[in-house]
């Protein structure tokens, strides 16, 4: 996976550097923290081609959630953090997904759809807390950086405009093992 192989050849290299903040993710942290992630998602019962939904601002956590994801086998679909709670809610129950990553700047948009996504159940939220979620550091804490293995790669649902004017997923099928 390409974190890990940037991990292994430039650790302390900056993965991503946020502009606004200056703050920084090296390859070995993007990698590290993300293989947490992907084996809470698999500790917590999210099947390959299982979904994950992320609801974020321009946030450097964003990163870890996309490829945790793809580690895990699993489709990753990015909501936009400008929709309401209703516009919001329809992507994440339409995508099926079974994760949502939030931010606690986004806290009261996730909330407000949480009612329309029961079937969501793993739910972690970045830099806070709110009800009905778990505190994101808190819940990787408890997992081993280690691979996920066994699983094929996984893959971004995108959602387009469509021509009925609600958004319609597209994916393609997760490659070979």
């Amino acid at each position: 996976m390409y974190p890990g192989k940037y991990a292994a050849l430039t650790p302390d290299k900056p993965a991503v550097i946020m502009a606004g903040s200056g703050e920084v993710l090296t390859y070995a942290e993007l990698n590290e923290r993300s293989m947490r992630l992907a084996q809470l998602f698999v500790a917590n019962g999210l099947d390959e081609g299982d979904r994950v939904a992320i609801l974020a601002e321009n946030h450097i956590r964003y990163f870890e959630a996309f490829w945790a994801a793809i580690r895990a086998g699993l489709y990753v679909t990015g909501v936009n953090w400008h929709l309401t709670a209703a516009e919001a809610g329809y992507i994440v129950a339409n995508s099926g997904a079974k994760a949502l990553v939030t931010t606690a700047a986004l806290a009261p948009t996730a909330a407000g759809m949480l009612p329309d996504v029961p079937g969501c159940r793993v739910r972690l939220i970045v830099d806070g807390s709110a009800e009905g979620f778990e505190p994101y550091e808190e819940a990787i804490a408890g997992y081993p950086a280690a691979e996920v293995t066994g699983r094929r790669r996984g893959d971004v649902l995108l959602y387009s405009s469509g021509t009925t004017g609600r958004p319609k997923g597209v994916r393609q099928p997760l490659g070979d093992k």
